[in-house]
């Protein structure tokens, strides 16, 4: 997610703690993105030396809130709340298809139509692309 914008670039599902559903989330998060600090918490999949590779590799800096500081990665922490109260908690979610179908839904809505009064009641995407404009 950028942080200025709220944009989600990628995402990725899983049941296991396993690194490696990480590093394809992050893989396809750079290639949409152009950011030069990457924040995490200290989950053992971000502490990794597969994953902060990755990182590196791609000239990223590597950022990880401190231990118990979820405040510190606030807008993750918000994101995570919109999307259990708008879409998980409302169906159920019998299955790992069944959780990947409406968590996908509800992220190919969040973009270009979830109005956030912290934009001004603009969108992710709207922001995003007004911030790369004016960069340009």
């Amino acid at each position: 997610m950028d942080w200025t914008s709220r944009q989600v670039f990628s995402w990725r599902l899983s049941n296991t703690m396993d690194v490696d559903f990480c590093i394809e989330a992050l893989k396809a998060a750079l290639r949409h993105s152009a950011t030069k600090i990457f924040n995490t918490n200290q989950g053992s999949q971000f502490t990794s030396i597969a994953f902060t590779d990755r990182i590196r590799a791609a000239g990223v800096r590597c950022s990880m809130d401190g231990r118990g500081r979820y405040l510190d990665n606030i807008f993750i922490e918000r994101l995570w709340r919109s999307l259990k109260y708008e879409a998980v908690y409302l169906r159920e979610l019998s299955d790992e298809h069944t959780a990947e179908r409406v968590i996908g839904d509800w992220f190919r809505f969040y973009n270009p139509a979830h109005l956030h009064s912290s934009l001004d009641g603009r969108t992710p995407r709207d922001v995003y692309r007004q911030k790369w404009k004016k960069a340009a």
